[in-house]
């Protein structure tokens, strides 16, 4: 917002506001109009009344704000000389001073500065050649600094709507990452248990007639899976709510960095064959990272069971003291899909100063994440699979 955008002014915002500013604005020219009656000379009573009416009114249209301010300034400002009769010491100058003040506030330097350059050259006029009197003075000074602090209530009240837009922006881009995290979450609890869960069902179809306890065991299995990931997504989808709401729902602890071998175990046992090796301390790895190198090898396993079945797949942990690598290698050739999977990890990757890489790798697949854990939060004395850390 600029100067010269209109703010949001207070007289403006309620109906007790306004009548309060008509009142004293109808005040001042009602003691200016009696006080200019007690003069040797005073003006006519008849002329005095209509353009103290007329200042007022035009008093009331400009705190409604109604266009062209300027010209309604000027009328009010005419009124109020009118009822002011050239004498210094009547109080209806206050009613000139505060128009100007209203000009700038309300239609800032385009209409303030004509109001005041039109007020300054009327006391000037009066005190060097109508009836010179020093009060004259203090109205030119009066003028000026009403005129400048209705400049600068603008520009407060023009930084007061930046800073809320501001914030609304920044709220409004918070529930955006929040929507898109809590959507990568469904998308891979739900893609990795559908996916293990239909290997499971293959299994018991074809072991159904020849080894019925195989195929109970792999409907078992199954049924697990699907009970399991449907505690997941009531999990995230309840991150969804207030959080007073959200408060009172317990939830299982989010998956972490120790989660990793029952993990590969889970694909093994559905028939995929998949390795796992780690190489260094994961003991020290934040909460956070451990939660996204979690995904990240979920979302790249699933994504070889789905798109090269029955393909050998290695998925290797690395730690150093500077980052932390995995790397899922699978010896089929990649399948065609929406990507999603793939913007998943690499996005889990980078809000934490990472990166992930996926592409052909000699005859297979190569999916690789790395973590910077200088870049990633420090490790608290909570559990690894604490929620609170997680969201963190």
């Amino acid at each position: 917002m600029t100067a010269e955008t209109s703010p949001e002014l207070p007289f403006a915002a309620g109906r007790a506001g306004f009548l309060a500013a008509a009142g004293v604005f109808a005040g001042i020219t009602a003691l200016g109009f009696g006080l200019g009656r007690m003069l040797p000379a005073p003006p006519s009573a008849a002329i005095a009344a209509a353009a103290a009416v007329g200042a007022v009114g035009a008093a009331v249209l400009l705190l409604r704000q109604r266009r062209p301010l300027l010209l309604y300034a000027v009328i009010g400002g005419a009124g109020v000389t009118v009822v002011g009769a050239n004498w210094s010491g009547n109080p209806v100058w206050f009613a000139m001073l505060l128009i100007g003040g209203w000009c700038a506030l309300a239609g800032g330097r385009r209409t303030g500065v004509p109001y005041w350059i039109a007020m300054m050259a009327l006391f000037t006029i009066e005190w060097a050649w109508i009836r010179p009197d020093s009060g004259w003075g203090a109205w030119l000074a009066g003028g000026t600094f009403t005129f400048l602090a209705g400049l600068l209530v603008r520009y407060q009240l023009g930084l007061v709507a930046q800073l809320r837009a501001a914030q609304a922006g920044l709220a409004a881009k918070a529930r955006a990452e929040e929507r898109n995290r809590i959507s990568r979450d469904l998308h891979d609890v739900i893609a990795h248990t559908l996916t293990v869960s239909l290997l499971h069902i293959m299994s018991a179809r074809l072991a159904v007639e020849h080894d019925p306890a195989d195929a109970a065991r792999a409907l078992a299995e199954a049924e697990r899976l699907g009970r399991e990931g449907l505690a997941e997504v009531r999990q995230v989808v309840g991150m969804l709510r207030a959080d007073s709401d959200a408060a009172q729902v317990p939830g299982a602890p989010l998956p972490g960095i120790g989660g990793l071998p029952a993990l590969v175990e889970r694909f093994q046992s559905a028939g995929a064959n998949v390795t796992l090796s780690v190489d260094g301390d994961t003991g020290r790895l934040p909460a956070t990272v451990g939660l996204a190198l979690y995904r990240i090898l979920q979302e790249a396993l699933t994504n070889v069971v789905k798109h090269a079945s029955g393909a050998p797949a290695t998925a290797r942990l690395t730690v150093s003291s500077l980052a932390v690598t995995l790397e899922v290698d699978s010896l089929g050739p990649p399948g065609t899909g929406t990507g999603f999977g793939g913007i998943s990890m690499r996005e889990r990757a980078e809000s934490l100063g990472g990166h992930c890489e996926a592409g052909p790798s000699g005859a297979g697949w190569l999916v690789r994440a790395a973590v910077p854990l200088a870049a990633a939060p420090h490790p608290t004395t909570e559990e690894p699979n604490d929620q609170g850390a997680a969201r963190r």
